[in-house]
């Protein structure tokens, strides 16, 4: 069982940054691939940005050199440096950790935190 708790989120203008975390505790459950996924309201759940252990990352073609995300392997911890926000980025961000960098499935979620980007 895992326990994913995720912090950061907030409201911030255009432009600005925000830095969100994801610890991951407990026992039995592989985090090799750890990132962040989000929705939008009346849009589906979508990548956002992936990081394995040994440093692979994948990130979503529309927060490529805006975001970057990171991990302390040693805390069971990822981050999402978010820079340069737009409104469009407004969405819950939800932590995931699990087996695979390609997807979500068969990994664990956090119970989301929310982003709004607004003046």
């Amino acid at each position: 069982q895992v326990q994913l708790v995720e912090s950061g989120g907030g409201l911030v203008q255009p432009g600005g940054s925000l830095r969100l975390s994801c610890a991951a505790s407990g026992s039995g459950f592989s985090i090799y691939a750890m990132g962040w996924y989000r929705q939008a309201p009346g849009k589906q759940r979508e990548l956002v940005a992936r990081i394995t252990s040994d440093g692979i990352t994948i990130y979503a073609n529309s927060v490529k050199g805006r975001f970057t995300i990171s991990r302390d392997t040693a805390k069971n911890t990822v981050y999402l440096q978010m820079n340069s926000l737009k409104p469009e980025d407004t969405a819950v961000y939800y932590c995931n950790v699990g087996p695979s960098i390609a997807t979500p499935a068969g990994g664990s979620w956090g119970q989301g935190t929310q982003v709004t980007v607004s003046s």
